[in-house]
């Protein structure tokens, strides 16, 4: 019999998703409205960049890295009961933030015009002032994000997941309702409307943290901010945290070189890139960030209430797989039926044709790397659950040299060839080496952590192998869908409509293939997916 500090952990990666789910909704909806009134334009390119650079600034200090810090610590002083001790260090946290934030907004604003002229150097002079009059509205506004990433800690460590990732879908209506009453009620366009859609950014980040606080002082207990490092557990978030800054700061150096390589790419590269990029983010936030944020409280628990190391590599070994399922037909999708996907979400307004398809060659070169970056988010939880923060740091630079290594050199070897409308085809190889930098982590992460565990991580097996054959052959059936939807035997349809109908269908037979393969069944609650290890349990 399982003492309590081993009993299975309940499963609340559903949860999660279900927030993000929505986030993601209203965040692709905001894609297609910016797509929509820019297109892949020079306005586009500017909003893209611009976002670029406060952003820096929220995911040096904002949800990756102050997770990987304070959930561990703030778990492990509830599990022990100290809960004085973890409202002083809450609040002790946010003190600091505050500060910190506070400044870096200050220097943002003052600085914007010299950080666009560094890190856009591609851009004519009109672009780059263009630009920066949007980062001096958005700096602002991360500023106020970063503040929500500590509600966000604060919730986790509380098991309370759907809030805060749900609470995005504030900060995303709020641009798509300053896009939309200026675009089509005040009839604006162009510099004016990218203006107003930073306003809207910036009240969406208010609404967002806004809507987290008072639940979050609720479950502390209320707490008194203090600028201080004396209080306990600062200096060992400090210790976690600086290692994981160094981290985030490769991936984000990495991230912006790779936007100031686009930048001398034609017009639109930038934008083409991001769209992408959302697609490309959505099975990982979905599947890879849920299972990984709802397993890291249980597992920092877990090693400090000093549970068997077996125990702890069970678990990680079934959210990899637990993954897997997820996020190995997104893959197929992406490959098999880009063009279809991309259509469905972004054909409307300036984004034609053209745009649709060197957007889903993009995406389909970023989609090579989706399955290894989903897996290192779980495997980077497993070494902040173990109060290592080093060893996913100085892997995600070997990430950042060798996507910008590969994507330089490809980027340059394929902008020579362009598409219809005069779209050059660079930024393909920017996601080509994004996704080979994807697997060099995924495989350093996984050599390191069995290493840490003195244990093997299994990945599936002949379960794994029957998700590539349930994925493919619904993709398989989706493509005939496409085709026969595109073929002149049916009414032309929307390209919403249309792709909307071949994912359904990829969907249900995907469910279908795996159910009958006996990887997930359907009870009361909704899907129940059985992992490798799901027989195992009775004999731990």
């Amino acid at each position: 019999m399982k003492s309590e500090t081993e009993a299975e952990p309940k499963d609340r990666s559903h949860i999660v998703s279900a927030g993000i789910l929505l986030s993601r909704i209203s965040g692709l909806v905001r894609e297609r409205v910016l797509g929509h009134f820019f297109g892949a334009s020079v306005y586009a390119d500017a909003w893209r960049a611009a976002m670029r650079l406060p952003n820096l600034l929220q995911n040096l200090l904002g949800e990756g890295t102050l997770s990987s810090s304070f959930i561990p610590v703030l778990s492990e002083m509830r599990v022990q009961g100290r809960e004085e001790e973890a409202r002083a260090f809450a609040g002790a946290i946010f003190g600091l933030l505050l500060a910190v934030v506070g400044m870096a907004v200050l220097f943002g604003v003052l600085l914007a015009g010299p950080l666009v002229q560094l890190l856009f150097p591609g851009f004519d002079s009109e672009q780059q002032a263009r630009t920066a009059g949007l980062v001096r509205i958005l700096f602002p506004m991360t500023g106020v994000l970063v503040l929500s990433a500590w509600t966000l800690g604060v919730l986790n460590a509380h098991r309370r997941f759907f809030l805060p990732y749900v609470a995005p879908v504030l900060w995303n209506l709020a641009i798509i309702a300053a896009l939309v009453w200026g675009g089509w009620t005040r009839g604006l366009s162009g510099e004016a409307l990218l203006r107003l859609g930073g306003i809207g950014a910036l009240l969406g980040g208010a609404l967002q943290f806004g809507v987290q606080l008072p639940r979050a002082l609720q479950l502390l207990g209320g707490f008194r901010p203090v600028l201080s490092l004396q209080v306990s557990g600062v200096q060992r978030a400090i210790q976690r945290f600086t290692p994981s800054l160094a981290g985030r700061g490769a991936v984000n150096l990495g991230s912006y070189l790779e936007y100031v390589l686009a930048s001398f790419l034609a017009a639109g590269a930038i934008a083409t890139l991001g769209y992408a990029q959302t697609l490309y983010l959505l099975p990982i936030a979905l599947f890879g960030m849920s299972v990984a944020i709802s397993q890291l409280p249980e597992l920092a628990e877990a090693e400090a209430a000093q549970v068997r190391r077996a125990t702890i590599v069970r678990r990680l070994e079934e959210a990899l797989f637990r993954v897997s399922y997820f996020v190995v037909p997104s893959v197929m999708v992406y490959l098999g039926l880009g063009t279809a996907v991309v259509a469905a979400l972004y054909q409307t307004g300036a984004f034609g044709a053209p745009e649709v398809q060197l957007t889903s060659w993009v995406l389909g070169a970023y989609a090579l790397g989706i399955w290894p970056s989903a897996q290192s988010r779980l495997l980077s939880s497993g070494f902040f659950a173990l109060g290592n923060t080093k060893t996913p740091a100085w892997v995600a630079l070997i990430r950042v040299v060798v996507a910008l290594s590969v994507g330089g050199v490809l980027m340059v070897r394929l902008d020579r060839f362009t598409l219809e409308g005069g779209l050059a085809m660079g930024a393909i190889g920017l996601a080509l080496g994004s996704a080979a930098g994807g697997w060099a982590e995924f495989l350093v992460l996984r050599k390191r952590l069995q290493s840490a565990l003195s244990r093997p991580l299994r990945w599936g097996g002949l379960p794994f192998l029957k998700l590539l054959l349930s994925g493919a052959l619904a993709v398989i059936f989706g493509a005939g869908a496409d085709w026969a939807l595109g073929a002149g035997h049916l009414p032309a349809f929307p390209p919403v409509i249309h792709g909307g109908a071949v994912l359904v269908i990829v969907g249900v037979i995907y469910l279908v293939v795996t159910s009958r393969l006996g990887l997930s069944s359907f009870d009361g609650r909704g899907l129940r997916l059985s992992t490798p290890h799901s027989r195992d349990r009775a004999h731990d």
